[in-house]
């Protein structure tokens, strides 16, 4: 009898080895073919200016400033170490005070542009509360705010949308979108833009 208990013990614990060594291989050989195959991705999409890391082009970030084009509302504060956002029902208290909140800044900070102008994602969370990206309508109803304020033309920023608004992924899948760390960091570059 103890000899068959020490036989399956022994089982086990090759077993165990085996799919750890196996684990292992596994990990380093996916993450060696990411590295070769698609670097930029496999280490996190980060954008960097010069060598100063500015974030990275998957997680949003909050820009506070009204010269700068604004991503979704995020109720994590953008904090990727706690993905998700409250599920709450559209009835729920707490969601119509974010809402109205959200809607109440907008037209504080964009009066020329009327309300029902306002796209949704503009005050709607994703479900992870990180989304970098925003619809190509909730830029360009940005663009008198910042046009005001900055001096640049709003026909030189309605290019730049144009120019940050990537398709459907593969043609099909998704809708387009404008990544808003990469706009807003044209926008950074534009030369009416700095002061």
């Amino acid at each position: 009898m103890k000899t068959t208990a020490m036989k399956t013990i022994i089982i086990t614990v090759r077993t165990s080895i085996l799919l750890m060594v196996l684990i292992l291989v596994y990990q380093l050989a996916v993450t060696g073919i990411a590295q070769a195959a698609m670097p930029h991705k496999a280490n996190g999409s980060l954008i960097y200016d010069g060598k100063k890391l500015i974030g990275s082009e998957l997680i949003g970030q909050s820009f506070t400033s009204p010269r700068y084009f604004q991503g979704r509302v995020s109720s994590i504060d953008y904090n990727a170490a706690s993905s998700g956002t409250p599920n709450y029902a559209p009835s729920n208290p707490d969601m119509l005070k974010r809402v109205q909140d959200s809607i109440t800044q907008w037209k504080a900070n964009n009066p020329d542009v009327p309300l029902r102008q306002l796209p949704i994602d503009l005050i709607s969370n994703s479900g992870s509360g990180l989304d970098p990206d925003i619809s190509p309508a909730s830029a360009r109803a940005q663009i008198p705010r910042i046009s005001s304020l900055t001096g640049i033309p709003a026909e030189q920023l309605e290019q730049l949308v144009k120019e940050h608004t990537a398709g459907r992924d593969l043609g099909l899948f998704g809708e387009e979108h404008v990544n808003v760390l990469k706009l807003n960091i044209a926008l950074s570059k534009l030369p009416a833009n700095k002061h």
